[in-house]
C-alpha cells in the first residue's frame, strides 16, 4: 500500500500562488472593522506529476484572522519546500507537517489543503464532499447579512429577496447607536413580521460593561441567536449572558480551534458556535471541531469570511 501511496505521479510538482484584489458590490459596516471597495485574497495552483492541477483560496481579514500578505508568504516562504514532493494521498499528513513547520496561518494551510482535495477529487471523479464521508444534507439555505452603512438600501434588498424565498437575515449590530439598531430592528419587523428568520451579529462590538442592558433590549425582536456581543476573550461574561437571557448566544471569535471549543464547553459560555474554515485551517480540522462539539451537544453555524469564485 505504501508503494502505491508514493509513487512518482502521486506527488506535487508545482505550486503557484496569486495575490488578487477583488471587488466587491457593496460596503459592509461591522463590529470589529470595515470593507469597501475591494477585498485582497491569495489563490494557490498546486499540480501534480502527471499535470492534474487542483485550486485553493486563503480568504484572511486583518482584524479577524491575518492580513492576505501574510497568508502569501507563509505559502511562499515556509510552506512552499514541505508541499513540492509531498504524497497527494496523505493530506492528513500534510496537515500536520505544516503545523510543525508554521504555527498559525490557518487561511494559508487550508489553500493548501483545499487544492490537494480538488486533485484528489479530478483524479478520483468524486466530489469533495464524497472524499470527506459524504454529505449530511443536499440544500443549505442562504443567510445574508445585513451590513450596509445605508441601512435604506439593505432594507430595499429584503424586500427584493424576501418574496423570493430567502428569510435568513443576520443583522451587523453595535456599529451604529443602540437607538439606530433598534430602529433597523424595528423596521425589519415591521416590514416582514415572523416571516423572517432574524440573527444579530456584533462582532464583539459590545464592551462587557452595560452590554446585558443592550441585550436584553434586542431580546424582543425574537432573534434566533446573537453572536458574539463581547471581545473574544471575555468569556465569563457570555456565560453570564447565558444565564440572564432567554436567546441563544454563539461564539465566533471566541472560538477559532479545538482548545478554544474545550474551554467554551468548560465554562459553559456559548449555546452554539459559528465554523469558518479559515479560522480552523482546513476541512479535516473542521470536522474535528464539530466532532468534539456534536459530543457536547453544541450546534455549528457554518460561516465564511471574503471567499470568492475560484477556476
Amino acid at each position: 500500500m505504501d508503494s502505491l501511496i508514493r509513487t512518482e505521479t502521486d506527488q506535487i510538482a508545482a505550486i503557484r500562488i496569486l495575490l488578487v484584489e477583488s471587488p466587491i458590490k457593496m460596503a459592509r459596516q461591522q463590529g470589529v472593522g470595515h470593507i469597501k471597495g475591494t477585498v485582497k485574497r491569495v489563490l494557490l495552483q498546486l499540480t501534480s506529476r502527471d499535470g492534474i492541477t487542483g485550486w485553493g483560496e486563503a480568504a484572511p481579514w486583518e482584524v479577524f484572522t491575518g492580513t492576505p500578505e501574510a497568508a502569501f508568504a507563509a505559502l511562499d516562504v515556509y510552506l512552499r519546500s514541505v508541499v513540492i514532493g509531498w504524497p497527494l494521498s496523505n493530506i492528513r499528513g500534510l496537515t500536520q507537517a505544516m503545523d510543525r513547520v508554521l504555527v498559525g496561518h490557518h487561511e494559508a494551510k487550508l489553500a493548501v489543503e483545499m487544492a490537494m482535495f480538488d486533485i484528489l477529487g479530478k483524479r478520483s471523479g468524486l466530489s469533495v464532499a464524497e472524499l470527506l464521508g459524504g454529505r449530511v444534507r443536499d440544500r443549505i439555505p442562504l443567510s445574508f447579512s445585513i451590513a450596509d452603512p445605508d441601512f435604506a438600501a439593505d432594507l430595499d434588498r429584503m424586500h427584493q429577496m424576501v418574496p423570493q424565498g430567502n428569510r435568513i437575515f443576520k443583522v451587523k449590530t453595535g456599529v451604529k447607536p443602540h437607538a439606530e439598531d433598534m430602529a433597523h430592528l424595528e423596521a425589519m419587523r415591521g416590514a416582514f413580521g415572523d416571516g423572517i428568520d432574524l440573527r444579530l451579529d456584533y462582532n464583539q462590538a459590545l464592551q462587557p460593561f452595560g452590554a446585558l442592558r443592550v441585550l436584553r433590549d434586542v431580546e424582543r425582536f425574537a432573534p434566533t441567536f446573537i453572536e458574539q456581543p463581547v471581545p473574544r476573550d471575555a468569556l465569563a461574561v457570555m456565560v453570564d449572558f447565558r444565564r440572564a437571557l432567554d436567546t441563544p448566544i454563539l461564539a465566533d471569535e471566541s472560538c477559532f480551534e479545538i482548545g478554544d471549543l474545550q474551554e467554551v464547553i468548560r465554562l459553559g459560555a456559548a449555546d452554539a458556535i459559528s465554523v469558518k474554515l479559515m479560522k480552523v485551517g482546513g476541512m479535516l480540522k473542521g470536522q474535528g471541531l464539530m466532532a468534539l462539539a456534536d459530543a457536547a451537544r453544541i450546534p455549528g453555524y457554518g460561516g465564511t469570511l471574503w471567499e470568492g469564485a475560484l477556476p
